[in-house]
């Protein structure tokens, strides 16, 4: 019946093997497969008009609360960046950032009184 070990085309498939494949199937067979595809397609079509209707009822509940595209993307912009904070890399580098800035500016402060020491020595 349906769960024959015969392989299925891809999408992209030689036709012509297509055809191969429905002429070894019985005539039983092949109105059984018809029917379930018949079911398949119908249940399809019924999913996809219950997700419309999903989402013109998920458009309308954001227009009531004043939610807009924009809004929304700034709150995912906030979440993703928010998600990129939290990080152990993030954290981890952002701590090495801070620590190698601290050392140069130490180091640019010591040659400063370097440089200010000279000046004064030259005069």
């Amino acid at each position: 019946g349906l769960l024959r070990s015969d392989s299925i085309p891809e999408v992209g498939e030689d036709a012509a093997a297509t055809v191969g494949m429905a002429e070894t199937l019985s005539e039983e067979e092949q109105d059984e497969l018809r029917k379930e595809l018949a079911k398949v397609e119908e249940e399809i079509q019924t999913l996809s008009q219950v997700l419309a209707a999903k989402e013109k009822h998920l458009a309308e509940i954001k227009r009531k609360l004043g939610i807009n595209s924009l809004q929304e993307l700034r709150q995912n912009i906030t979440k993703s960046w928010q998600d990129v904070t939290s990080t152990t890399a993030y954290k981890k580098t952002s701590e090495t950032l801070s620590q190698a800035g601290q050392k140069a500016s130490a180091a640019f402060s010591s040659v400063g009184s370097v440089i200010t020491k000279k000046f004064e020595d030259v005069r």
